[in-house]
């Protein structure tokens, strides 16, 4: 099969034409595989799609016109009105997503007790340390100030898991610049959620070059020079 191995973009299947050669196409939306509810997704154009298949599908089709650039994945779930966020949420969010990273962390290195392989050995070192000194704050369980003083005496718990989400992030390339697309994984999941998060990363984009540099990164998120 010609088209073994061989990859094609999202959006794209690959074809065999008449000189038994394999190419990409775009992949017919109506074709896609049928899925569940929670598998839907919302698009930048406000609509509702069944699936990443069918947007990305739509997207190719629309290559090379002003609504194909424009059309990128949103958010997971289906479109739904997601409220404006005021400036106090947006001051209050790198609380909570500091300790959401942090919480993340900690929840691997206890799954990693048992199977290892979550995180690598240096990770787990540098996380023990966290996981030690914290065990009595439990993620959706404290108020804004609690974070906030926690934050404060606790500072050098929460500079890992920050720098680790960075690093997660950056590998295509890992050039210590978030670009639009490499937020998108995250940022696509955690908006149903946390309405803030677009306008967060926005801000923190300090020099508005579209990339987020890893002193931008951390400067958002409270963490000293």
């Amino acid at each position: 099969d010609p088209c073994w191995n061989f990859h094609c973009k999202r959006g794209k299947v690959c074809h065999v034409d008449q000189q038994e050669k394999p190419r990409c196409i775009c992949q017919d939306p109506a074709a896609c595989p049928s899925t569940k509810d929670y598998e839907h997704v919302c698009g930048t154009d406000n609509k509702t799609y069944e699936g990443t298949c069918q947007l990305f599908g739509t997207k190719c089709q629309l290559e090379g016109t002003k609504m194909g650039r424009q059309l990128h994945l949103d958010y997971m779930g289906s479109c739904k009105y997601i409220p404006p966020c005021t400036d106090y949420e947006v001051d209050q969010f790198p609380l909570r997503m500091r300790d959401w990273l942090k919480n993340i962390l900690m929840q691997y290195y206890e799954r990693d007790l048992n199977t290892s392989g979550i995180l690598t050995e240096k990770q787990r070192n540098k996380v023990k340390k966290i996981y030690q000194n914290d065990k009595r704050l439990v993620a959706g369980d404290h108020t804004v100030e609690l974070l906030l003083h926690d934050f404060e005496k606790n500072y050098h718990m929460y500079v890992y898991p920050v720098h680790w989400q960075f690093h997660q992030l950056d590998h295509h390339p890992a050039d210590r610049l978030l670009t639009h697309s490499e937020l998108a994984p995250l940022r696509a999941s955690l908006v149903p959620m946390e309405h803030c998060i677009t306008r967060f990363f926005q801000e923190c984009d300090g020099d508005q070059d579209k990339l987020i540099a890893l002193k931008e990164w951390c400067h958002c998120f409270g963490i000293k020079e």
